[in-house]
């Protein structure tokens, strides 16, 4: 085993040298291109509709949302605009200028698609008290304009998120029109097409239903708060605060890139983003420092991935969770953290044992910058998230909380001139919140198709009984159809839109079977983020190995054994509610220990050393303890046998392996 004590060569300070990854918004790029050409035409028509957008939810979070349908219509409406704006056909992007005759050609059928987004609104608003009352008596210009609003919203959909979304709502329009053409449990009666366009077109059980509620009331706004604290420089401060805390101990740079992740986290919820983000910086001074390429890769992304499940924005689907359980915001979030801490703290526990395995130098803390510089520049960014978390622990609603939170953000940016907001800084930021939350509207407003179709046709209730049949009442089998089912999806569809459908499909099978209703809905959630480390599309994994330079395979197997707790602290949590504090707090405290002795324990297994070679019997044996501690601390797990005793002697057999360890084998620097 190599020595890592403090007489190891330390890094080289020219590591810490780096820049942080800007991409200039569309609006800065209106205001560098000279001359007046159609690209920047475009950009200032973009930014324009992007900006309006996000002062639009600003306004209306102040003063309250207008009546249902209009908002969450024109709210739709700028986003699919942007959506064809800048996902245009026939060019790799907005800013390629058209030269061709047929690229001048799509670019005239992307504005007539323009036109007709804005000729459904103008339809839709026109007379808006006519069109609410004509539910269930729709007339023929309704049939049409509602068609033309589903196919506007798939190609929208394609062009932001991607075919397969697109083609899974093919599938479930398909069935409830044409259900007498399916077999096995999938047939019934079809659906008459006036019918279908009543429910996903008039009424709010489709397209304009929750998830697209939820997108235009909560969503937008939480992720321009995030782009307006990324613009102050806060990924910078993130990841020079992550170095200061561990830079200095054994495998440093790999435990920053666990931390700096853990806190983009609750900014963003894009995985790919927070590769880019941090991982251009921790990736090449882990395998500076000797880590394995692939491993420095798998270790960025799980960290990375980490940021969907990380409170108190956790991605989209959070919001969704709350809408559909009828809970706080607060409430999602509160039952988040356990799960959240326990899955970096398995990240951090196999970096830790891969450093010592791999003899990784530390950094020289000489090098490092200190944490109390780092938060003499950033406190104010801190503040903001502890300002965003006190109002909605007040009970104040999440839009109202999310508006003062950004309020808050860019009047404490004035602070310091490393943070301060200028004009342009501020316009620039809303835009791209606006930007960021533009491919999950679509694909909330695709999802509403979706639900819309199960309501309709009664799928959900025949899927739901079809997979407890085929589970024969085995929750431990039904709950890995489930993971699997959402994995598959996940691969092609986004987090949000993958949580959606599952909730819709399975999770009320999963309540049926006594699982605790936030336990089933954090279930399809948790799996529907895994696909981003899971192979064979694990996206998160792949953006790591092009910055990391392994093969992208290879990084993928080796993020699905970091991210290990991502699959199993699922099940343990429908298992054992306690870990989303449902129940006492002390049951709470008590199984989170037990669950961190657990994952300890499978960590040492993943990896096969700790002080030293750990040999296949005792790896063998520290399975069977580690699955021991993580088990529920229920009174009918054995007949006759107290609820605590399983759990409780595996995590006790864990401690008693850790400790007999370190006082057989050399000490070895931390």
């Amino acid at each position: 085993m190599t020595d890592t004590t403090s007489t190891a060569p330390e890094a080289d300070a020219e590591a810490l040298n780096y820049d942080e990854v800007r991409e200039y918004s569309v609006l800065e790029t209106a205001l560098m291109r000279r001359g007046f050409d159609v690209i920047k035409w475009l950009a200032v028509v973009v930014s324009t509709i992007a900006i309006s957008l996000a002062l639009f939810h600003l306004f209306i979070a102040l003063f309250g949302t207008p009546e249902s349908r209009a908002f969450r219509s024109t709210h739709l409406t700028g986003m699919m605009v942007l959506a064809v704006l800048l996902y245009p056909l026939g060019r790799e992007k907005w800013s390629v200028r058209p030269t061709t005759s047929l690229q001048w050609g799509l670019f005239a059928l992307d504005l007539l698609m323009v036109l007709a987004i804005l000729g459904v609104q103008v339809y839709t608003l026109y007379d808006l008290d006519a069109f609410n009352q004509r539910e269930g008596a729709l007339i023929t210009s309704d049939l049409w304009v509602g068609a033309l609003l589903i196919a506007l919203v798939m190609e929208t959909t394609r062009r932001a998120v991607g075919i397969p979304m697109v083609l899974v709502t093919l599938f479930f329009v398909a069935h409830t029109l044409y259900a007498n053409y399916f077999f096995g449990f999938l047939y019934g009666p079809p659906t008459s097409f006036k019918k279908y366009m009543d429910i996903v077109f008039i009424r709010s059980e489709g397209i304009f239903g929750i998830p697209i509620s939820v997108a235009a009331t909560y969503i937008v706004l939480f992720i321009i708060f995030g782009a307006v604290l990324i613009r102050t420089g806060a990924g910078r401060m993130f990841i020079d605060l992550a170095i200061a805390l561990t830079g200095h101990r054994t495998g440093g740079p790999a435990k920053a890139s666990v931390v700096a992740s853990a806190f983009l986290g609750t900014v963003s919820g894009s995985a790919v983003a927070n590769v880019v983000t941090t991982g251009s910086f921790t990736i090449p001074l882990m395998k500076k420092l000797g880590y394995r390429s692939k491993f420095a890769g798998a270790v960025e992304a799980c960290a990375s991935s980490g940021g969907q499940i990380t409170p108190p924005i956790m991605g989209a689907a959070a919001f969704i969770i709350a809408e559909f359980m009828r809970v706080s915001y607060f409430t999602v979030i509160i039952a988040a953290i356990i799960p959240t801490l326990l899955y970096f703290a398995t990240i951090y526990f196999m970096v830790d044992i891969e450093a010592e395995k791999d003899g990784i130098k530390r950094l020289d803390r000489r090098t490092l910058p200190k944490v109390w510089h780092v938060l003499k520049h950033g406190w104010h960014q801190l503040l903001t998230l502890g300002v965003l978390l006190a109002l909605l622990g007040m009970g104040y609603s999440p839009m109202m909380s999310a508006f003062w939170a950004i309020v808050a953000l860019v009047a404490l940016s004035f602070r310091d001139p490393l943070t301060r907001l200028s004009p342009v800084d501020l316009l620039a930021a809303l835009e791209s919140g606006v930007r960021a939350a533009m491919p999950v509207t679509v694909a909330c407003g695709c999802a509403g198709i979706i639900i819309g179709s199960i309501f309709v046709s009664g799928l959900g209730l025949k899927f739901t009984n079809e997979v407890i049949g085929i589970a024969d009442g085995n929750l431990f089998i039904l709950l890995t159809l489930t993971g699997i089912a959402a994995i598959i999806l996940g691969m092609g569809m986004t987090t949000t839109a993958v949580y959606i459908t599952v909730a819709a499909l399975i999770v009320p099978s999963l309540i049926q079977m006594d699982v605790a209703p936030m336990a089933a809905h954090m279930f399809a959630f948790y799996f529907g983020v895994v696909s981003t480390i899971t192979p064979p599309v694990a996206l998160a994994s792949f953006a790591a190995a092009a910055i990391a330079g392994s093969r992208p395979m290879e990084t993928a197997v080796e993020s699905a054994r970091i991210g290990i707790a991502k699959y199993l602290v699922p099940f343990a949590f429908v298992y054992n509610p306690a870990l989303l504090f449902e129940g006492p707090v002390w049951l709470t405290i008590l199984s989170g220990i037990l669950a961190f002795i657990s994952l300890w324990g499978l960590s040492v297994v993943l990896e096969g050393w700790f002080r030293g070679r750990v040999p296949p019997i005792t790896r063998a044996i520290l399975t069977v303890l580690s699955l021991m501690a993580l088990m529920p601390p229920l009174e009918d797990v054995i007949p006759g046998v107290p609820g605590f005793i399983l759990p409780v002697l595996g995590a006790a057999g864990i401690v008693f392996f850790t400790y007999t360890r370190q006082r057989s084998m050399p000490e070895t620097a931390r």
